[in-house]
């Protein structure tokens, strides 16, 4: 027999190879100027298809336990890595906005999202003693695979032409994909004594719960504030800081590197400090950014620091947070529980872009946001977790 802790690791090598794929879907700007020259459509038709894709990956996340109920972690990853090569496949064939819309979107989306969160969820609880620091692996991991593709799709854009990027892509992630699935094993259920018992949350009991829906509100909120900034980020250096485009685009860079530094110093932090108190850390970090935006004068330096700010509590609270619902709900219903809560992220992305079209400015929508940073602070600090009575069905 295969000893658990060979197990245990070729489980944590498969997921940060599936991870690192996964992530690859957030190099989609690179394709928006090129496809929208292909389809003779504005370019912001075709940025939206990364909006769908964002709601479908996190519908797909909130089903995905239900999924590895059923068939097995292996399965579903296998599968959820040939569903993104076929969408890439589509995609590359895709004649209008439409057929975009359906396969970078909803397809892509979803084999993304079923993915991601599954793989995660079930290497976390390979590692119950170290949660912060395999979910830091595992997210940095995803962070890293926008970064890495990044590279891979402008060589092959230069050399290969759009259409054959899609193809090569969807291929080097199918790999990548099935490869990282083969080598994962279901993580095993926490052993059954009072207090675990006590602690393991069914989603129906999470739901019924207050912490829920404290705890949905602030991921919600997070997500919101991250995505909207890291967006559109380059039109608020242009149009709201005054900057030139090449201070702008370079927030691209400054965001990649926040981000990447909140997953990885905040997922380590979160095994030596209770989580909540880092999502605290994190909100403090997200609301100092927008408060730089919305009360210092903008230049340069204040630009890049808001937008840190920003980025680094995103990452770092995409990659406690699962730490943190294990902590409130068990182990045992994470993908569930946490999948429940992950609707927040798809959610977030499309309030955030509904306020400031409803708005109609950016000091306008930062203040909304800041707002609600300000709640769900509060919600943080006084958050406590359900109370643990074995005698619940």
């Amino acid at each position: 027999m295969v000893s658990v802790a060979r197990l245990r690791i070729l489980t944590l090598i498969g997921t940060v190879i599936a991870q690192f794929a996964l992530g690859s879907v957030y190099t989609w700007s690179l394709f928006n100027a090129g496809l929208a020259d292909k389809l003779n459509v504005p370019v912001d038709n075709v940025a939206f298809s990364f909006g769908i894709l964002s709601l479908s990956l996190a519908l797909a996340s909130s089903i995905s336990g239900k999924m590895q109920e059923r068939f097995g972690v292996t399965k579903v990853t296998v599968a959820a890595g040939l569903m993104m090569g076929l969408g890439l496949l589509l995609t590359a064939q895709a004649s209008s906005v439409a057929m975009l819309y359906l396969c970078a979107g909803l397809l892509l989306g979803f084999a993304d999202g079923t993915g991601y969160l599954l793989t995660l969820s079930n290497c976390v609880r390979w590692f119950p003693e170290r949660k912060g620091a395999i979910s830091a692996l595992s997210i940095g991991a995803y962070g890293l695979g926008s970064l890495g593709f990044k590279y891979i799709n402008l060589a092959l854009l230069e050399h290969a032409g759009l259409n054959s990027t899609f193809l090569f892509w969807g291929a080097i992630a199918t790999v990548m994909v099935v490869g990282g699935g083969l080598l994962m094993t279901d993580a095993p259920q926490q052993s059954a004594n009072g207090q675990q018992q006590s602690n393991d949350f069914t989603l129906a009991q999470a739901v019924a719960r207050p912490q829920f829906w404290m705890l949905a509100l602030i991921f919600l909120t997070v997500c919101m504030s991250g995505l909207y900034v890291i967006g559109v980020a380059k039109d608020i250096g242009e149009q709201y800081a005054g900057l030139s485009f090449s201070i702008a685009a370079n927030a691209v860079a400054v965001i990649a590197m926040a981000n990447l530094a909140g997953r990885l110093v905040l997922g380590v932090l979160s095994d030596k400090m209770p989580c909540i108190r880092v999502v605290s850390l994190a909100l403090l970090s997200s609301l100092a950014g927008m408060a730089i935006l919305l009360l210092t004068e903008m230049n340069m330096v204040n630009f890049y620091l808001a937008l840190g700010c920003i980025a680094f509590s995103f990452g770092g609270t995409i990659t406690v947070y699962p730490s943190l619902v294990s902590d409130f709900f068990g182990l045992n219903n994470l993908t569930k529980n946490y999948g429940a809560i992950y609707l927040g992220f798809g959610i977030g992305s499309l309030c955030g872009s509904l306020i400031a079209a409803a708005l109609g400015s950016f000091s306008a929508t930062f203040s909304v946001i800041l707002g609600l940073l300000m709640l769900s602070l509060l919600l943080s600090l006084v958050i406590k977790t359900p109370a643990r009575t074995a005698s619940r069905a």
